[in-house]
């Protein structure tokens, strides 16, 4: 059934209200759900991140939010009155692609008030707006110049300030940095936020690139098949971290998988391992322990009386990264432990050393084990921790 008149005219803007809400929203494509039953929440005035691998609804749900696709079920409202049936453009949101999609025939003030032009906005309020827009990116100077005539995070400013220029309550940003090299993806993540911070519009940031999204997000939303993983802060994402998945997507783990045997314990191939943290899953359940490289200390001495988790293991691999040096270190299991440690605190070893891996147990993650049962204990449990 087509959407009434009051959804095809343009929503008036309530600034009282949250800057998008989508509620219970689907959208299919045959029987694949692209984005399954989501419903999500963007504060006003918020930097918000849509961050996951390819295929999990990020990307359709942005395009949902700006109008270029239509939820089969569900809502979406954008200062609280609901846009289904609202084309793109008489929607109050912009978005900015990776390919910036500029006219190269056209100076980068003509690209820039491209859009108002096409509202038949006033001819001195569209240079007041072009003005004020290239401004707020620096590209003022760049004015008559041709999107051939500039670098790749020229063009990128252009294309902001393009979507800039009439201020909408919400500018959506698809993978916009992707097609930059390192160093200028990082000097724009800054450039992003200060720009955001200062205009108090709210960003809605798709990206597969966790350092984009802990850099600059107030929040962010871990995206798996269609569905929000997780919604929190990057601390609380990345110290936190509500499944697995989450641990294992955003930052780097190590994970050993093991029976839960009591009460902040779990027995692995390698010993038992403890943790200080609070797990759902009841003694016997099966789960995966999660322990992040940069926790973890390396010595070459046996600890002895410590109440920390610790394993013997072998030097087989080692690298310089710049602020921190890391340590493939060979404990008997499948995968090698990574241990990643400050240059300056980092012990000096070789290939072939032998150490022990030492970590507290606040520092440990327990994940119930995704499709695993619960069974009951092994009837003789090794009462010593890992290694």
């Amino acid at each position: 059934m087509a959407p009434d008149e009051t959804h095809r005219s343009t929503p008036e803007a309530d600034t009282d209200a949250d800057a998008v809400v989508l509620t219970r929203v689907s959208r299919f494509y045959g029987d694949v759900a692209a984005v399954d039953d989501l419903s999500l929440t963007v504060h006003r005035g918020e930097f918000l991140s849509l961050l996951g691998p390819s295929g999990c609804g990020k990307t359709t749900t942005l395009r949902m939010i700006a109008g270029f696709e239509h939820p089969d079920t569900g809502d979406i409202l954008v200062d609280g009155r609901s846009v289904l049936g609202v084309p793109p453009h008489k929607r109050h949101v912009n978005t900015v692609f990776q390919a910036y999609a500029l006219f190269p025939h056209m100076s980068v003030a003509e690209n820039v008030a491209y859009g108002l032009e096409q509202r038949r906005t006033p001819k001195a309020e569209i240079r007041e707006k072009v003005v004020e827009a290239l401004d707020m990116v620096q590209m003022r100077t760049y004015a008559n110049r041709r999107p051939t005539q500039l670098s790749g995070g020229q063009q990128q400013r252009v294309a902001l300030a393009r979507a800039l220029v009439n201020r909408p309550s919400v500018l959506l940003l698809d993978e916009p940095l992707g097609a930059l090299d390192r160093q200028l993806r990082e000097e724009m993540q800054v450039e992003l936020k200060l720009l955001q911070s200062r205009l108090g519009i709210s960003f809605v940031f798709v990206t597969h690139d966790q350092g984009e999204a802990l850099s600059m997000s107030d929040r962010i939303a871990i995206m798996r098949e269609g569905r929000v993983e997780q919604l929190a802060d990057a601390d609380t994402i990345y110290s936190s971290p509500a499944s697995a998945y989450v641990a294992g997507f955003v930052g780097q783990q190590n994970f050993l998988e093991g029976r839960v045997t009591g009460v902040g314990a779990v027995d692995t191939d390698l010993g038992r391992v403890r943790t200080s943290r609070a797990t759902e899953v009841a003694t016997g359940g099966l789960v995966r322990v999660a322990v992040r490289p940069e926790f973890i200390e390396l010595t070459t001495d046996e600890p002895h009386g410590t109440s920390e988790n610790s394993l013997r293991g072998t030097v087989i691999g080692l690298a310089h990264q710049g602020e921190t040096r890391q340590f493939l270190v060979d404990v008997g299991d499948r995968q090698p432990l990574v241990v990643r440690r400050p240059t300056p605190d980092a012990p000096r070893l070789a290939v072939g050393d032998t150490v022990w891996c030492r970590w507290s147990a606040e520092h440990v993650h327990v994940f119930p084990q995704e499709g695993a049962h619960s069974a009951p204990p092994p009837t003789s449990v090794p009462d010593q921790q890992a290694g």
